[in-house]
């Protein structure tokens, strides 16, 4: 798959390259993102020199990992953004910001034009959000961008060795008022307790 761009109204989401390596290796060094992410810790250059030069252009040519910069119109790299695919019609989302750039909604934009697009361009029918357990930060933006959280999962991530229960959650096309590429009913409503 050919790397594609995304605007927003505040945004530019393009792939990264060489040129970005600095940008992301210096974001990178941020004990929250290193923290909360399954990013290498400590973050050295030849992790951002693997990420920029050989990770995110494999996983555009292969078509299984999808990830954007966030930058503002003037270039300065506001976070991260990648869509893994997954099983047929889903992929999951991930994301950081910089520091320096929180609490703007750069990433909720860039998850909402991004889920648009994989949606109506690459036909997915389900985005899945997964963060560990107290990342309230991710959870935020997820619920900001119309996922629903759909529980907790035991020991559903591994960072850097250890498992941990994580949240999971789900924005579906229809979420943002899209169609799906296929047709998709829903499991009736539990009866209330004591009804009846």
């Amino acid at each position: 798959m050919e790397p594609v761009i995304l605007t927003t109204d505040r945004l530019l989401l393009r792939t990264v390259g060489p040129d970005d390596t600095e940008a992301v290796h210096r974001a990178a060094q941020d004990p929250d993102i290193q923290r909360w992410t399954t990013i290498p810790s400590p973050y050295l250059r030849e992790h951002a020199r693997s990420f920029t030069g050989q990770f995110v252009p494999d996983g555009w040519s292969q078509g299984s990992v999808l990830t954007f910069g966030v930058f503002l119109p003037g270039g300065e790299l506001t976070g991260m953004l990648g869509l893994t695919m997954h099983s047929l019609g889903t992929a999951e989302v991930g994301f950081w910001a910089a520091r320096e750039h929180r609490g703007r909604g750069y990433v909720t934009e860039a998850t909402l034009a991004a889920c648009r697009w994989i949606f109506t361009a690459v036909g997915v029918d389900r985005v899945e959000w997964r963060a560990e357990v107290g990342n309230h930060a991710s959870r935020a933006v997820a619920e900001r961008a119309g996922f629903t959280v759909e529980g907790t999962l035991r020991s559903g991530v591994n960072n850097k060795g250890v498992r941990r229960d994580c949240w999971v959650g789900s924005l579906l096309p229809s979420d943002l008022g899209l169609p799906s590429t296929a047709p998709y009913l829903p499991a009736p409503p539990r009866p209330q307790a004591g009804a009846g």
